[in-house]
């Protein structure tokens, strides 16, 4: 043979060598059907020992190994799976992997990592991998990492969980770019100890028996919150982007649950929905209920859009035990559900009767969100928890009964955002003190009162539209049988329906009880301006309480009304409105930058006249000036302009 031959022969076996052998601390697995190859690199070969029965694949790396270790799963199986043990962190790749796994050999999951410390999980950019786990296993998740799992890169990654969980690690889980999709599993969708950390990424869950995402505690003692989360056993949850939509319908399932705190920051999009009805606790010894997003320590919104749906009987949006504090973000929460009631032997879940005198053990009430704890403690109450919004915007709506908006068990401080509530039970509740000193609040009740106490209610500023049910129910309530009361020492307060008898009122006010169903009113006082819509009332209601004055609320198709703001406010009807800022999906418009137009509709036709005039005759020529606020005429007609307030 010639040289030239053999040289070519020898450049060609080369290039195959180097081809079918990995890069250095590289294991590739390739599936195919009921088969897999597996190649090692030669640098680690000596630390890695691989056992493998058709495409169930076992690698065992040796506790000597000091270096990372990446494993490329690609190719496709009907019956295989993957398994590695070992004790430094290690990198697994899916690259374009289909991967069932029918008869166990190695652990029942798809893919299993008996290593407890960081895996890197990459979900390789532009590739689709999806897992299935054996029905007949006993493991704990479809893949399932003993240590922390950082799922990372931008590719897709489908998880059926047959046994338990879709997806499981002992510690933390954080998700950075990667799209999840869980389309079913027997018990969470994703479920892991210490934290859960989403940075960006998409997580869809679907069809799980129990919880969407739950994090709970590794250790029995929960610690704080770590610089970069290092060394953190919190149970706390961290959504800072990406987006995340839950549809739970299993019995009481949660679609977010923390055994800590739940923090939302930045701009993450959750959409969570649940539609399962409530069950009979048997360890803790009463009924529990369906929620979108449950902590059983603090919730923190600051930013994000999230929209909570919760459908089934004593279903919540939204619940923590501790403290709830939303300054930014858009929530949207809505609670249709009926009330479920459950005493250990006999369920209903459309329960009717009079709870006054049930234990609260027995039924779950559907609530938009709430917050806080009362315990009852022999014949007294101990109360924990408690609400501050500062900002953001906030809209609730309730349906089926004993369904509040939001309810505390505590204190309620509200001094930003807005707040949009229709409930069919109290608008809004607090069981201590509730403080309004700022931002905008609509709360309406359909058969309650719209804003309830059993604390004192401190109005000390922003803009308040409360309007409540027929009496004896008040738009505006404190727990006057137990010495408690309305305190009204600021803001713009309109109240349909009245407030609490006695209330103590520090600045002007006026009482009307002429005000009508679906009409326009303004208020005005000083240079401001608020016009607002009364929505149909029902019959039956009689004269509204306030200052002096007893129970009240609507009746024969009209209400009383209390009135309150900085100045003394005025009244007037049938008004046409244009211009200003829109508040409460259009039931209420304030003077903002442009102008807020007030035009008496029964004051006869418009006259074809640009002169401007202030309300005292004085002439500013044929344009409203542009540093003029307050009240002027033109065109034969009254009208309002003020800068922002």
């Amino acid at each position: 043979m010639k040289k030239s031959s053999i040289l070519l022969i020898l450049i060609a076996f080369a290039a195959y060598a180097t081809a079918q052998t990995p890069a250095n601390n590289t294991v590739e697995v390739a599936y195919s059907g009921t088969s897999a190859t597996v190649a090692v690199a030669d640098n680690i070969s000596q630390y890695v020992t691989v056992t493998q029965e058709g495409a169930h694949v076992s690698i065992a790396q040796s506790d000597s190994l000091a270096s990372e270790v990446t494993y490329r799963l690609s190719g496709a199986s009907t019956d295989g799976e993957f398994y590695m043990s070992g004790s430094y962190k290690a990198t697994v790749e899916l690259n374009g992997l289909t991967l069932t796994n029918v008869t166990p050999v190695y652990s029942g999951a798809a893919v299993h990592i008996q290593n407890g410390k960081r895996i890197n999980v990459k979900v390789i950019t532009g590739t689709t991998n999806t897992l299935a786990d054996a029905a007949g296993g006993s493991q704990k998740g479809c893949l399932y990492v003993k240590g922390h799992a950082e799922f990372k890169q931008q590719g897709t990654l489908n998880v059926v969980g047959n046994v338990k969980h879709a997806i499981k690690a002992g510690e933390y889980i954080s998700i950075k770019n990667a799209t999840i999709n869980v389309t079913s599993a027997v018990g969470d969708g994703i479920s892991c100890n210490q934290y859960f950390l989403m940075e960006s990424g998409t997580v869809n869950i679907s069809g799980t028996g129990d919880d969407g995402i739950q994090c709970d505690l590794e250790g029995d003692t929960a610690t704080a919150i770590t610089e970069d989360h290092e060394d953190e056993d919190s149970g706390n949850i961290y959504i800072e982007g990406g987006t995340v939509s839950i549809n739970c319908a299993a019995i009481a399932a949660k679609g977010i649950k923390a055994a800590g705190d739940i923090y939302i920051s930045g701009s993450p999009v959750i959409d969570v929905t649940t539609s399962g009805k409530g069950m009979w606790d048997e360890e803790d010894l009463e009924t529990s209920a369906a929620c979108g997003i449950s902590a059983d320590g603090n919730i923190d919104i600051s930013g994000g859009t999230v929209t909570l749906t919760a459908t089934g009987s004593g279903g919540k949006g939204m619940k923590c035990d501790n403290v709830l504090t939303i300054s930014g973000g858009d929530i949207t929460v809505s609670a249709t559900g009926t009330l479920y009631y459950n005493n250990g032997t006999t369920e209903n879940t459309n329960y009717t009767g009079n709870t006054d005198n049930v234990s609260s053990d027995y039924y779950s009430s559907p609530k938009g969100i709430k917050a806080g704890l009362k315990t009852q403690v022999g014949n007294s109450y101990t109360y924990s928890g408690g609400m501050v919004i500062s900002g953001g915007t906030v809209k609730v709506s309730t349906t089926g009964r004993n369904a509040e908006g939001i309810e505390s068990k505590n204190y309620l401080d509200i001094s930003g955002g807005e707040i949009y509530i229709n409930a069919y039970d109290d608008g809004i509740n607090s069981a201590q003190d509730m403080t309004i000193s700022g931002g905008y609040l609509y709360a309406r009740s359909s058969n309650n009162d719209g804003i309830d106490a059993n604390g004192n209610v401190y109005l000390n500023g922003g803009l308040v539209y409360a309007i409540g049910a027929r009496s004896p129910e008040l738009a505006i309530d404190a727990n006057s049988e137990e010495q408690k009361k309305v305190y009204v020492n600021g803001g713009i307060i309109i109240a349909v329906g009245g407030i609490e008898n006695g209330a103590t009122v520090n600045q002007p006010y006026i009482q009307s009880t002429s005000i009508s169903s679906d009409s326009w009113y303004t208020v005005t006082f000083g240079d401001n301006a608020v016009a607002f819509h009364t929505p149909t009332i029902s019959t039956g209601g009689g004269p509204g309480g306030g200052p002096g004055g007893g129970h009240g609320g609507p009746g024969g198709g009209s209400s009383s009304t209390f009135i309150s703001a900085p100045t003394t406010p005025s009244l007037a009807s049938n008004n046409i409105i244009s211009g200003g800022t829109s508040l409460f999906e259009g039931n209420c418009f304030v003077n903002g930058s442009g102008i807020l137009r007030i035009e008496a509709a029964e004051d006869g036709q418009r006259i074809d006249d640009p002169r401007v005039f202030t309300i005292d005759g004085r002439y500013l020529g044929t344009e409203v000036p542009a540093s003029f606020q307050g009240i002027y005429i033109q065109n034969g007609q009254k009208h309002f302009k003020s800068f922002e307030f």
